[in-house]
């Protein structure tokens, strides 16, 4: 004969631990918009080259930032 305990509780998350989720699901989607943003897309492309090819497009790998957004900001 099997026997079986269920001792299951539920307590309600405290309220900070809903104020830090809600804070949690703000931030990836502030995240999920940077990401999404083309520019940002520019730099994971051109981050991803070798060195090699980005010479042949004339930078250098500490320049990708200024390239990307150097019509927005003076970096």
């Amino acid at each position: 004969m099997a026997t079986q305990a269920t001792d299951v509780q539920y307590s309600r998350p405290s309220f900070m631990a809903r104020v830090g989720a809600g804070f949690d699901r703000v931030l990836s989607a502030l995240v999920s918009l940077a990401e999404a943003n083309p520019r940002m897309k520019a730099v994971s492309r051109l981050s991803a080259m070798s060195d090699e090819e980005l010479a042949a497009r004339g930078l250098k790998r500490e320049d990708i930032v200024r390239h990307v957004f150097r019509d927005i900001y003076y970096v």
